[in-house]
């Protein structure tokens, strides 16, 4: 043990070869602290599962060393996990007031609220936990309140720049504050943690103020009822509609329980400002001709059941898409979701409604770095070493390609996966060990009890479908008394396949018959060689798998 101490342990349990589910964990003697604790959602593969939040059992190991929780903004792949985290370990979560706003709703739908202690931050603060202390840096990106962070270790400086771009007119506040990241190049950075989501692209990231000019054109010459979906989260996004909604005389009516959560909460701290009169009741909109009308939704990502995807789909309750509406979705599809958002486009238009997306018009902006601001924050920290965070592998791997053209010597720069552990001195770095770092997946109110075993048979049962035997045999003789008797589900309609059906029965049968001295033989054997000849011949006539579950009753 005495050959750790001193060492500075860098442990990443989310957020690297993923986009999601960011996590970290910094570790110097008895003292750990986490930066952001997300959740990701589930790839195609995950049939049913609602959520994938990281798995924790490091920090289980360690909970008496654990010092605090700091969140640098209120992205759900940044707070989204918490209410999980927070029962199993319940520590101190540190943030600025439009994050914690946000991860109060979270924590008040999992009835947690009283029992977490959350202490508010605001940007340019410094806060002390154990051996840490934290300064939290004035950021941009695309939720307000967002921060970078300077972590101060007794082995150095670590400047994790969490999700960021660099916007030099942003909506509300001020720039990001690069002189302070530049001072602490001055200084000395000892490692630097930098989003990676942007890196293939060359150049900046546009102003978020673009995408007010372009809605106030499109209000001007709409003459229809708008709607707007996009993330509930960019309260910079939301403000604009509603500025440009004021401009031209529109009054504005929220729907989404997300989108109404994060206004509710916006409003209360003063991050989003809207005039009196403005806001009006979703139930209301019937009162008001069309062209006096902006509903904002969320649905930008075609969810199944979001607002926007129920309303295309003519099952939302309050909102009917009609002819004419004007639709504007302000987003870029999340990698997975494209064929969802077309989907959604496609219904639209069937309606009748006029699309506007992101192909047609400068309705969105990515909250994350390019290459250029990307180059610029390397150029200011000056860091010795690098690891590249918030990103999947070929992201990873494009950053650390731009630190080396920067001047980064290879050996200086940490391409790792979840759960390495890599520890720093004064004067070294290097990866040592690993910790467990994997998926837990959330489904309904099951939390980890769905496993990779469970996945593969909701997969097979989703391909070929599921045949239940049914035989009864007399105890004393093991002669079958009633059946074979065949269900089957997703598999074959039975009435159109009797023939088959039939087959199967004498497959069994003659299973059974197979198995010597069947008074001795245990259940579970009879049910394994059932299977297996069943198994065999169902490939033979269909060349389907279907999950075949044996039910054997004994009188």
């Amino acid at each position: 043990m005495t050959k750790n101490k001193n060492k500075l342990k860098v442990v990443p349990l989310g957020g690297l070869q993923e986009i999601g589910k960011n996590i970290t964990v910094f570790e110097y003697d008895d003292d750990i602290i986490v930066v952001d604790c997300g959740l990701a959602f589930p790839e195609d593969e995950m049939l049913g599962i609602d959520l994938v939040i990281p798995d924790i059992t490091y920090l289980l190991k360690n909970r008496d060393k654990v010092r605090g929780i700091i969140l640098t903004h209120g992205h759900e792949d940044h707070i989204g996990a918490l209410p999980y985290v927070l029962k199993e370990i319940n520590v101190p979560v540190y943030g600025t007031k439009l994050t914690l706003g946000l991860l109060e709703y979270k924590l008040e739908e999992h009835d947690m609220l009283p029992d977490v202690t959350l202490k508010t931050v605001n940007q340019g603060d410094t806060i002390e936990l154990g051996a840490f202390r934290v300064e939290f840096i004035r950021s941009t990106h695309s939720i307000a309140d967002s921060v970078a962070l300077a972590i101060y270790t007794p082995v150095g400086i670590i400047v994790h720049t969490s999700d960021f771009k660099i916007d030099y007119t942003p909506i509300e506040g001020e720039p990001m504050d690069l002189s302070r990241l530049a001072e602490l190049g001055r200084k000395g950075v000892l490692l630097l943690m930098c989003d990676s989501t942007n890196v293939e692209r060359e150049g900046y990231t546009m102003s978020e103020r673009t995408v007010g000019d372009t809605f106030e054109n499109i209000f001007k010459n709409a003459r229809s009822r708008i709607l707007i979906a996009t993330f509930a989260s960019n309260v910079h996004r939301v403000q604009q509609a509603i500025n440009a909604a004021v401009k031209f005389g529109r009054k504005v009516a929220i729907c989404g329980r997300s989108m109404i959560n994060v206004m509710n909460a916006a409003i209360k701290l003063g991050y989003l400002n809207v005039p009196e009169g403005v806001l009006i009741d979703i139930d209301s909109i019937n009162r008001y001709n069309p062209d006096q009308l902006v509903i904002i939704t969320t649905g930008s990502q075609g969810e199944p059941m979001s607002a926007l995807t129920r309303m295309a789909a003519s099952e939302h309750r309050k909102v009917e898409i009609v002819p004419g509406d004007l639709v504007i979705i302000s987003a870029n599809p999340i990698p997975g979701n494209e064929k969802l958002i077309s989907r959604v486009i496609n219904e639209l238009f069937k309606k009748g409604a006029d699309v506007i997306y992101e192909a047609l018009a400068d309705i969105h902006v990515s909250g994350h770095a390019c290459q250029e601001e990307l180059k610029l924050i390397h150029c200011l920290v000056k860091p010795r070493y690098f690891m590249p965070v918030h990103g999947e592998y070929r992201h990873l791997i494009q950053h650390a390609n731009l630190a080396k053209k920067l001047g980064m010597p290879p050996e200086n720069i940490f391409v790792v996966e979840n759960g390495k552990v890599i520890e720093f001195t004064q004067n070294s770095a290097k990866v040592n060990g690993s910790v467990p770092a994997g998926n837990i997946l959330v489904d309904g109110l099951g939390v980890g009890d769905v496993g990779n075993i469970v996945l593969r048979d909701r997969k097979l049962l989703s391909q070929d479908g599921l045949i239940i035997v049914v035989i009864t045999i007399e105890n004393e003789s093991g002669n079958i008394v009633a059946g074979p008797d065949i269900i089957s589900r997703g598999f074959v309609y039975v009435r159109e396949s009797e023939d088959l059906m039939e087959q199967v029965k004498e497959v069994v049968k003659n299973a059974l018959e197979k198995c010597e001295d069947r008074k001795r033989m245990d259940w579970a054997t009879r049910k394994n060689v059932i299977k297996e000849d069943l198994r065999d011949y169902i490939y033979e006539k269909t060349k389907r798998k279907p999950m075949i579950l044996p039910i054997i009753m004994e009188v």
